[in-house]
């Protein structure tokens, strides 16, 4: 019976096949079961095994992920190769998986191994470290990380692509957004192409108030453009989940109630998502601005 390979996407998981299963060592290292991998190791198992279809993983990135640290030293002693790439989808080297789950032992592992702290992002869903420890959100992990000379704004994956800023945002991570910004992270990089945000759409996204306004305030763009697959602007993000809150905000802001998003041929306005969605107390607030033509909070009818 084969085994499932180790899935860390929805679009993993929806695609993967018999062909991802993982190999005795992969699987033993995944599992935290230091026995066997030290016996497969001393049987002259290679710890650079090709992981197998789409979105497999070396052992040493499995055990990364799960935060192994006896067997992430054993397989580094037998010889390990510390930024091997993943499946077929180039997937993510061992220091971004354990950066992404916070292995804080792990990544000092690693880096003592020699690690590739800017190791570029594959293109489809990959992330850097620094960029997957801000989407987990532990700013102890950035802030090691930048202080060993990870790049704040390094190259992104084409397909799901984040800046550390976006991803911090995307999932309201209030401290990490913080101290992006205090060190300079640009707060307008575009979106990815595929699936792709900018800092504020993120933050409007997830309905996060404060967040939205500490990046209104440091300048964020709150007309621009989403990503050309599945994206959207940020007035368009939070009617679309129904933020009413983030709605009024980003309007008094500036926000354009008449752009356009959403994927290329079935584009609409905020107005038309909500309606979509049944966004009822965002229709009802897009309407009232939209019939008085109100350009700012202040002057919205009671």
């Amino acid at each position: 019976m084969p085994v499932p390979g180790i899935h860390f996407e929805e679009d993993e998981e929806d695609e993967h096949t018999a062909d991802d299963a993982l190999t005795p060592l992969q699987l033993a290292a995944w599992e935290g079961d230091l026995a066997t991998v030290s016996r497969l190791l001393q049987q002259g198992v290679d710890p650079n095994e090709t992981p197998h279809g789409w979105y497999g993983k070396t052992s040493l990135q499995a055990a990364a992920l799960r935060g192994h640290v006896g067997i992430v030293d054993l397989l580094l002693e037998a010889g390990a190769e510390v930024d091997a790439p993943g499946g077929n989808n180039g997937g993510r080297a061992a220091l971004a998986l354990a950066a992404g789950a916070g292995k804080s032992a792990v990544i000092e592992r690693l880096l003592i191994a020699g690690a590739d702290m800017n190791l570029p992002p594959h293109r489809y869903m990959g992330r850097s470290p620094l960029q997957a420890a801000a989407e987990f959100g532990n700013v102890g992990i950035v802030k090691t990380l930048i202080e060993g000379g990870a790049e704040l704004e390094g190259p992104m994956a084409q397909h799901f692509g984040r800046t550390p800023l976006q991803a911090a945002a995307e999932n309201a991570h209030v401290d990490a957004v913080e101290f992006f910004l205090g060190h300079g992270a640009s707060v307008n990089t575009p979106p990815s192409r595929y699936k792709g945000v900018t800092a504020l759409q993120g933050a409007a996204a997830c309905g996060n108030v404060d967040l939205v306004h500490r990046l209104v305030e440091a300048g964020a763009d709150v007309n621009a453009l989403g990503s050309y697959y599945q994206g959207g602007a940020a007035l368009w993000l939070a009617a679309s989940a129904g933020h009413a809150e983030v709605v009024e905000m980003l309007l008094n802001a500036g926000a354009d109630q008449s752009a356009v998003s959403g994927n290329q041929g079935k584009q609409c306005t905020a107005l038309q998502v909500a309606n979509l969605k049944g966004r009822e107390d965002v229709v009802e607030l897009l309407k009232v601005w939209q019939k008085n033509g109100v350009t700012s909070i202040d002057h919205a009818p009671g």
